[in-house]
């Protein structure tokens, strides 16, 4: 029996080395206003419970990115997420005081998570729905990747060790996927790239399958085309990124 105790004591050691390095999240959650006149708004997101200064860039951007989706009252400058669904409120209430007969109700819905971690990076995907009347709502996905050594969050610009070199290869594979021949005009079956030439997205991000770029609707396609994403492996951007990641 000693030797298969031994065995499970070490298995359990080093799975705990593992993930020592892993950081601890609970959710945290914030409805709005529940009223016959109230906008329906829902948020949920991560919040890293270290004391430390990675865990704490971490809530404040996190936190930043949820006012700036929500903020729609220009008398109220929002420095909470509370005060952003309070703005939210106020934003439809006032719009249905001016137009009672014509306005439907709102919606906000805010959920993210950790979708990518290993020792050097972090990468939260922020998913958010909005509708404010009209036709339909919007639905967005955003990536936070985190320096966890440096404890800061990077600009995409920062994973690269040089972007323009990444461009031109991601553009390479996003023709490959899209069935875009190199020879025509990167607009050629239909997107709307500005300037007709390739450029990344807002989102870029770290997955478990290699890193994700991401346009949202509207940003190079229409509405109806829904987003785009486009995966390339670690192993094929490896030697563009500025620090290695686990794949």
């Amino acid at each position: 029996m000693r030797p298969i105790f031994s065995f499970i004591l070490l298995f359990i050691l080093l799975i705990s080395c593992k993930n020592q390095d892993k950081l601890t999240f609970e959710p945290f959650v914030l409805h709005g206003d529940s009223c016959a006149d109230c906008p329906e708004v829902s948020v949920s997101i991560p919040k890293a419970l270290e004391n430390t200064k990675l865990a704490s860039t971490i809530n404040t951007a996190l936190e930043e990115e949820v006012i700036d989706i929500l903020n729609f009252d220009e008398d109220i400058a929002a420095s909470s997420p509370e005060e952003a669904i309070e703005s939210f409120k106020n934003g439809y209430l006032e719009l249905k005081r001016l137009y009672a007969d014509e306005t439907i109700g709102w919606e906000a819905k805010i959920e993210g998570r950790v979708i990518y971690e290993d020792d050097v990076f972090l990468t939260l995907e922020l998913n958010s729905y909005i509708f404010t009347g009209g036709a339909h709502g919007y639905s967005s996905k955003q990536f936070l990747n985190f320096d966890k050594n440096k404890g800061k969050e990077l600009e995409n610009r920062q994973l690269f060790i040089n972007q323009k070199d990444f461009e031109r290869f991601a553009e390479t594979k996003f023709r490959e996927q899209e069935k875009i021949p190199m020879d025509k005009s990167i607009n050629h079956t239909g997107f709307m790239f500005e300037k007709d030439s390739f450029y990344l997205p807002e989102n870029i991000g770290f997955t478990e399958k290699g890193i994700q770029l991401r346009y949202n609707p509207y940003e190079v396609a229409s509405y109806a085309d829904g987003p785009l994403e486009l995966t390339l492996p670690y192993e094929e951007v490896k030697k563009y990124l500025a620090k290695k990641a686990k794949s």
